[in-house]
């Protein structure tokens, strides 16, 4: 069975329905409260981690499931830098993009790699005031990155991420057999 896609943006649209759509195929196929929370916490942070590590996000959701296996589905398109790259495969659980598995892929993939810049963070950009805050309370906390990614890959079976230029495309897998 595969569920209808579900648009999702940064204005919190498609949230909601994500998660209604998790719980129904989850009761469709019979799955004890538990198992429902452990699905829905999957979709939960996938939809974060995405977002985190994208910034903006437009992006399409859908679920696939046979019997008691699920594949959660999330695409979406993104300016990819160095950092990005890094940071959404190493939040996989073999620590490579999918995309690059034949030769030709593989190819590519360096290609990509090789051509991808370093994110622009300049100084003169943000005034010293607002700089020096930044200094003593960072934006973003490594610990809260490595969480987001340590929770989705402990209560999933598998995470797997493809890059191909600035598409990604992000299956989580969870199975109650």
């Amino acid at each position: 069975m595969k569920s209808d896609i579900i648009r999702i943006d940064n204005q919190g649209y498609g949230y909601e329905d994500v998660v209604k759509e998790v719980e129904r195929a989850a009761q469709y196929r019979g799955l004890s409260h538990k198992e429902e929370l452990q699905l829905r916490l999957c979709a939960e942070e996938m939809l974060s981690l995405v977002r985190s590590v994208t910034g903006e996000m437009k992006a399409c959701f859908w679920l696939a499931n046979e019997g008691r296996d699920f594949d959660l589905h999330l695409s979406t398109n993104t300016v990819m830098d160095k950092e990005k790259r890094d940071l959404l495969i190493q939040s996989t659980t073999s620590r490579r993009n999918e995309a690059a598995r034949t030769f030709l892929g593989k190819l590519r993939d360096l290609f990509e790699e090789a051509m991808a810049t370093y994110p622009d963070v300049s100084e003169n950009d943000i005034p010293d005031e607002v700089y020096k805050d930044l200094l003593v309370h960072p934006e973003t906390s490594p610990e809260w990155d490595e969480y987001e990614k340590s929770v989705l890959r402990s209560v999933a079976d598998g995470v797997k991420i493809a890059i191909r230029s600035g598409k990604v495309d992000m299956t989580v897998s969870k199975s109650f057999g």
